[in-house]
């Protein structure tokens, strides 16, 4: 049975029998805890714990789920997998333990020809919680199920929790044995045997504070009970299709298939082509369905992921032998077998495809670049016998090549050698202390939602912002900290929550609104807008007069310039967008956009840099766009009558059943969108593009202004050509060709003057060899050369005094400089101090510590640097006491 048939028949199975059928979420999860959902009913939570009334009694989904923690593991076991499936079954208060069962046993064993998976009931058992009697005697009574094939195990196996106090409740799994060949008899533990494919959790308790699976306190249990079960889908193919491990089923065998093709290497001959075979299977499909959802490679959280996933599948095909591009190859196989079960896959194919390309493409050039480094790097570090690679080398490859640190740290494995992670991490730390900190640090809000949830019970909060600025409304309660607070008085910064407001919270991109909050001897000054619980709009405020308190009047009013010219950016965001694919094409989908009062900025997949003729272009299209005083509407509907009508949701969104979207001029500009908007396109008013650029492989993005903000940066522009135009004496149209030719006179000017440079520097080279030092035989030449000699110069100083005093007599040369600020040091050897045991790169070394600083290199020649010039003259001194100490040592 293939893999979209079982998906098809559990949904099929429980619309039949009452569940509302609820579309996957995106992979990427709003918990700021997670990167990716990881369970079926991740979706569901607020419905579970009570933040949100379910609006159904009971559903079904099947969710793609992605598992970040066993990346390693993936290739090396057939149990791991990154991305995977999760069908389930919810109850919010409607149905429990005996439907659960009930439910789970028909669909696991009624006949294939009747709609069920025809599972062999002889095979199948039930584990429970040792507690939960009524369990055991629902599967005796329900499924008729023998004492020896119910078995009873604790808390650490078969209970549930979301780690933290709240929902819980007791376990029950359907195993399957599987024979003696996976294990022995009775064996619960070891998991090959006794597979458990179906969990059904019975959400029934309140758990208190406590760590680990077990241990802490039940404190009760809920009002209302739920069902959440989960069965994987992965688990239930290979079950079905007759396989040994998920690699090889339906949706993800082909990809090895095609890969063994490629390599000319056969899957099943060799454990370590086995893995590398896995691990490209897993990962293209994992990536192709990542970026399906919006995701793109990149440095941080979920774009890390990817890129990491990317790159271990690229490399893989390397090791297997084959040097081309591969996901040119691999990614439509992947698609053939997803699009069964998620044909939005095929339509968006074109951005999909372009983003994992142009990944695999500057991943190519980082492997020729950062191979190269990483070789030389291992070689060093076994030539002095140490057996772990410095963290400051790892560092480098991360930060100069992109080697993501799990892949150095696979590479040298692979030579034997360990990595200093620890000096790695530490490298990584100090540069992410001197990084900007994160302008969105303060939106991270209360890890503790309690306080919102306790305002949220109260009512939604009714947003009045589309259909006017000012709203008389009542303060329904306040926080302090993330708690409800009583009061709250003149000077201090807290949250309210209103019962109608037309201030917009941030979302969107569109940041959110600014204004005044008024009262009768109050004044609050609006400095933010969020929505941290569905439904619930909360202000952030100043409070500049009086006293807070919940229940006073007030007047609400939004700054009416700010929202003219937010409105102005977010329309103008959805200008540019349309007329990006009316130049670039239909595959020129946004990714993410952001825009405040006068500015926008907009990502995009697109895998090349635009032109300028092209960027005109764009301009030119938007520009026309507001002069056609185009309409601009917005109206609500379903999900699927918004994608049937053609509007562009945003990638990783999560949306309501109901939608709103807005229109520009018909179909030309079609977009699910909450934000603020003008009434017409001409009330944007002027937009200029100010900057494109990348953001990441595949993935670029375009600035622009709008309004008075587009005026105002024009006129900048238009001063500095009147300036540009006065100081070179000519007129504008002229500028450019005046500035190339001022530009290459000066870098003919620079040569010369290097060229005089580097005359003056090796005219001393002979006056340096002929008086040089004595240190026990040893001629030595320590000079410190002029301020501002490069590394470059110095060395070809170095080499040249050590070339005029022959190989007679031993020969050590260090020259020293300090080049803006940094000073630089470099040794050179001639045969004969080599024959004396002295190595050009101890040496250097020795000098580069003085200067804070590190060196190495050959034993001929080397070369070091720091950061504290003061320790020059000590630098030179010390290479002379060390040529000493060796000499006479």
């Amino acid at each position: 049975m293939e893999t979209s048939e079982i998906r098809r028949r559990f949904l099929q199975y429980f619309e039949d029998r009452g569940h509302t059928v609820v579309p996957s979420a995106p992979l990427p999860s709003p918990d700021p805890n997670l990167l990716f959902n990881v369970a079926g009913m991740a979706q569901f939570v607020p419905y579970f714990v009570g933040q949100q009334t379910p609006p159904y009694p009971r559903a079904t989904s099947v969710q793609k789920c992605v598992r970040t923690l066993d990346i390693d593991e993936v290739g090396k076991t057939t149990r791991h997998g990154t991305f995977f499936q999760m069908n389930g079954n919810f109850s919010f208060g409607d149905y429990f333990k005996e439907k659960a069962i009930e439910y789970a046993w028909e669909l696991v064993t009624k006949p294939q020809n009747e709609g069920g998976y025809g599972f062999d009931e002889s095979v199948l058992y039930a584990s429970v919680y040792y507690e939960d009697d009524e369990a055991i005697d629902l599967w005796k009574r329900v499924a008729g199920l023998p004492d020896d094939r119910i078995v009873r195990l604790g808390m650490k196996d078969n209970f549930w929790s979301m780690g933290i106090p709240g929902p819980c409740g007791p376990c029950s799994e359907i195993l399957i044995d599987r024979g003696p060949e996976f294990g022995a008899d009775r064996d619960w533990e070891a998991g090959d045997r006794y597979l458990e494919f179906w969990n059904l959790v019975f959400m029934q308790n309140i758990r208190g504070e406590g760590g680990g699976k077990e241990g802490y306190p039940i404190l009760g249990e809920l009002p209302k009970k739920n069902i959440d079960t989960g069965l994987g889908l992965e688990r239930v193919a290979y079950l079905l299709q007759g396989v040994d491990n998920m690699y090889e089923i339906d949706e993800i065998y082909p990809v090895i298939e095609k890969a063994s093709e490629l390599t000319g290497r056969k899957y099943g001959s060799e454990h370590d082509d086995d893995v590398r075979f896995r691990v490209v299977a897993d990962h293209v499909r994992s990536a192709l369905m990542l970026i399906g959802d919006g995701v793109t490679p990149g440095n941080e959280q979920g774009g890390y992921v990817l890129r990491r996933l990317l790159r271990r599948a690229i490399r893989s095909m390397r090791l297997l032998g084959y040097e081309d591009p591969s996901l040119v190859e691999l990614l439509p196989v992947s698609l053939e077998q997803m699009k069964k079960s998620y044909p939005e896959l095929v339509t968006d194919f074109g951005r999909i495809s372009q983003v994992a390309y142009a990944e695999e493409e500057a991943f190519r050039r980082t492997l020729t670049a950062g191979t190269t480094i990483f070789d030389v790097a291992v070689r060093d570090t076994k030539a002095s016998g140490a057996h772990q690679l410095e963290g400051a080398k790892a560092f480098q490859l991360h930060d100069t090549y992109g080697f993501p640190i799990d892949l150095t740290v696979e590479m040298a494995a692979e030579q034997g050698l360990n990595v200093d992670t620890e000096g790695f991490k530490s490298l990584m730390k100090e540069q992410r202390e001197r990084a900007k900190a994160d302008a969105r640090a303060k939106k991270a809000g209360h890890a503790d939602t309690s306080g919102y949830r306790e305002l949220r019970e109260k009512g939604v909060t009714e947003f009045t912002g589309y259909q006017e600025l000012a709203t008389d409304s009542q303060v329904r309660g306040l926080l302090r900290d993330g708690a409800v607070a009583p009061f709250a008085e003149q000077g201090e910064t807290v949250e309210v929550v209103l019962e109608k407001t037309p201030f917009y919270a941030e979302s969107g991109g569109q940041i959110a609104d600014e204004g005044l909050i008024v009262g009768d001897g109050l004044k609050l000054n609006v400095l933010d807008v969020q929505r941290p619980v569905k439904g619930l709009i909360v202000h952030r405020v100043e409070i500049l007069e009086g006293v807070l308190r919940p229940g006073t009047d007030v007047h609400a009013e939004v700054d009416h310039d700010w929202r003219i010219s937010a409105c102005q950016a977010h329309s103008g965001t959805h200008v540019v967008h349309a007329a990006l694919r009316q130049v670039l094409g239909p595959n020129a989908l946004q990714s993410g956009s952001y825009n405040k009062p006068g500015y926008l900025r907009l990502d995009f997949a697109w895998s090349s840099a635009l032109d300028p003729a092209t960027r005109s272009e764009i301009e030119e299209v938007a520009n026309l766009a507001v002069r056609k005083d185009l309409p601009v509407s917005a109206q609500y509907m379903t999900l699927p009558e918004a994608r049937d009508w053609g509007a562009l949701a945003l990638f990783g969104e999560t949306y309501d059943e109901q939608v709103r979207v807005v229109e520009i001029g018909g179909p030309w500009s079609r977009e699910l969108c909450g934000g603020t908007h003008v009434k017409h396109s001409s009330q944007v008013g002027a937009l200029t593009v100010t900057g494109e650029s990348s953001v990441g492989a595949g993935v670029r993005r375009i600035e622009a202004f709008v309004g008075m903000e587009a005026l105002h940066y024009l006129g900048k522009e238009r001063a500095l050509v009147r300036l540009l135009s006065e100081n070179l004496k000519t007129r504008p149209e002229e500028l450019p060709a005046k500035v190339a030719d001022l530009a290459e006179r000066l870098r003919a000017a620079e040569k010369e003057l290097e060229r005089v440079r580097a005359a003056q520097v090796l005219q001393a080279a002979a006056e340096l060899a002929n008086s040089p030092k004595d240190v026990f035989g040893v001629q030595y030449v320590g000079h410190r050369a002029p301020d501002g000699v490069n590394g470059g110069d110095l060395r070809k100083l170095a080499l040249d005094v050590r070339g005029r005093m022959g190989n007679d007599k031993p020969v050590v040369v260090a020259m020293l400089s300090v080049n803006d600020g940094k000073p630089g040091v470099v040794v050179a050897l001639n045969d004969t101090a080599r024959e004396w045991r002295l190595k050009a790169g101890d040496l250097v070394r020795i000098a580069a510590e003085k200067l804070g600083g590190r060196g190495g290199g050959k034993d001929d020649v080397a070369q070091g640097g720091g950061t504290d010039p003061a320790g020059a003259d000590d630098a030179l001194s010390a290479v002379e006491h060390a040529i000493g100490h060796q000499v006479t040592g």
